[in-house]
């Protein structure tokens, strides 16, 4: 789960040394959240680079998203086992090393299976962040160290495309990776000079390894089966049936085993209280829908739009601008009023953008694309925040590690199941509306034969004026494609806002906002 205080209580730092030691955290964790997203806007590079279809490069995201998921419950265990300091470190140095290993990468399966090595060894790196931040400042000082972490946190994504998007344009694909090399380096050297005598106590804990077999192997079943789905042709497939069965059946081994065993990989007995479902439910549903579009837009803007990689990183970089302007005075008001209304409301501007994106058209102009970006960063601002406040609320202190842990894991699960969900979607509904419109495009059609005289007025011959009217047709349908996704995810965070409301938050005071902040990434 997230990773608890050391039970042995260290001086806050001062001066030269809290500096250090903060920017040696606030490094280490840009770095890990930069790469969820640097990839997003260079899949088509990737993709052609190493001689796949888009479709499969996005497993370079899912396959990250999957391994962290999966990685974060195992925080707690680890910190116990190795230390604080020693798993933040290692995190570190085997983030490094595996970022070294994604950029070498010849082929796709090297590729994933460094993804997954990075996804597995950066889960413990943000909740250990979090902690030997908090250990850090005098507790008055709390909300600020927790207000810059949030900060790293909220730029990291923002930065990630627009990076990824240059360096694929200007250098090569695998320098998304290499750039985290130096920071890892400047980030462990830091951290070791600063935190080494501030370790943790290292006692042996019992791990629920049954539990961790199962969990490992029906979500590696579950993500298998979304990304290999539309290749494979879904359920006529006998290896998507297989996989499938196995999800099922290991899911439901794994929900018996981790609600009897003595020590549970995560705690499902966290679902009985209506607080942690609502808010747990609500925040991951509303990530795998954020996630998925933040994948499936700069996707689009390349393949059918013509933006250079760089453009589709400039169209998503907007939404930074009132994320980090307004996250500040949401942890400010946040004490004082029912967080129920600042999620309603972040929801509301979530479902609006969706709404505004529904309405594209094949000519949409930079303008249109970067307005509902930036109002997004409005709904940013509230949605980590006020949703784990509610997901945390009532809880006793003992049970908000593993609280925070669990919450964590359906979120990132959620995100890596987003992406998968939404390109096979686009594909399908792609192909839907192709379909459609290949049907009236007959010569009874008179749009279809004016379309053809004007392109054969223009000197093309006839299978010169088909061939565009098919490729014509085809952005079309891409288009109608990605507009249905939007509108769909427009309608699902109107229906999540009842989530919210079936909880029933108490009154959070200033400690119980700032570990509620303090879980939100």
């Amino acid at each position: 789960m997230a990773a608890p205080q050391a039970p042995v209580a260290h001086a806050p730092l001062q001066g030269a040394q809290l500096v250090i030691g903060t920017i040696a955290v606030s490094l280490a964790v840009f770095m890990n959240v930069l790469d969820t997203s640097i990839a997003n806007v260079s899949i088509p590079s990737i993709s052609g680079d190493l001689g796949v279809s888009s479709d499969q490069g996005t497993w370079v995201i899912t396959s990250f998203a999957v391994a962290n998921a999966i990685s974060v419950p195992l925080t707690g265990w680890l910190t116990d086992r190795i230390g604080q300091v020693r798993l933040f470190m290692a995190s570190i140095i085997l983030f490094v090393i595996s970022s070294w290993l994604c950029g070498l990468a010849p082929t796709l399966p090297f590729l994933l299976a460094s993804r997954v090595l990075q996804g597995a060894v950066a889960g413990p790196m943000i909740p250990l962040s979090q902690t030997l931040l908090l250990a850090s400042y005098p507790r008055a000082k709390a909300p600020m160290a927790l207000s810059m972490w949030s900060m790293t946190t909220l730029i990291a994504p923002v930065a990630g495309p627009i990076l990824g998007g240059w360096i694929s344009d200007n250098i090569s694909w695998p320098w998304i990776f290499y750039v985290n090399i130096p920071v890892g380096i400047v980030a462990a050297l830091a951290t070791w000079a600063i935190f080494r005598n501030r370790d943790s106590v290292v006692k042996k804990a019992p791990i629920d390894g049954v539990g961790l077999a199962l969990l490992i192997i029906w979500v590696g079943s579950l993500q298998v089966m979304l990304d290999k789905g539309k290749d494979l042709d879904w359920f006529s497939s006998t290896t998507i049936i297989v996989l499938a069965l196995t999800a099922v059946i290991a899911f439901a081994f794994f929900v018996v085993w981790e609600l009897t065993a003595d020590h549970p990989v995560v705690d499902l007995s966290l679902f009985a209280r209506r607080n942690f479902t609502g808010g747990t439910v609500a925040l991951s549903v509303g990530y795998g829908l954020y996630f998925g579009n933040l994948v499936l837009l700069p996707l689009w803007l390349q393949t059918d739009i013509g933006y250079t990689a760089t453009d589709a990183g400039l169209v998503m970089a907007p939404v930074g601008f009132f994320a980090i302007l307004l996250s500040p005075v949401t942890g400010k008001i946040l004490p004082r009023t029912d967080p129920r209304y600042i999620a309603t409301t972040a929801f509301l501007v979530f479902a609006l953008c969706f709404w505004m994106r529904s309405r594209y058209t094949t000519g949409v102009d930079t303008w249109a694309l970067t307005l509902p970006t930036l109002i997004q960063g409005i709904g940013m601002a509230g949605l980590f925040i006020p949703l784990v406040s509610i997901t945390l609320s009532g809880l006793p202190g003992h049970r908000i590690p593993a609280a925070s842990g669990l919450s964590n894991f359906v979120r990132i699960m959620c995100g890596g199941i987003g992406t998968s969900i939404f390109e096979t979607a686009w594909d399908h509904r792609t192909t839907f509306h192709h379909a459609r419109l290949t049907e009236v495009a007959t010569p009874t059609n008179p749009v279809f034969n004016q379309s053809m005289q004007q392109f054969q007025s223009a000197g093309l011959d006839p299978s010169q004026a088909h061939g565009l009217f098919e490729r014509m047709l085809s952005q079309q349908a891409a288009q109608l494609g990605v507009n249905d996704l939007f509108w769909i995810s427009s309608m699902i965070f109107i229906v999540l806002i009842a989530l919210i409301w079936i909880t029933r938050p108490e009154r959070a005071g200033g400690a119980d906002a700032g570990a509620a902040a303090s879980a939100a990434h």
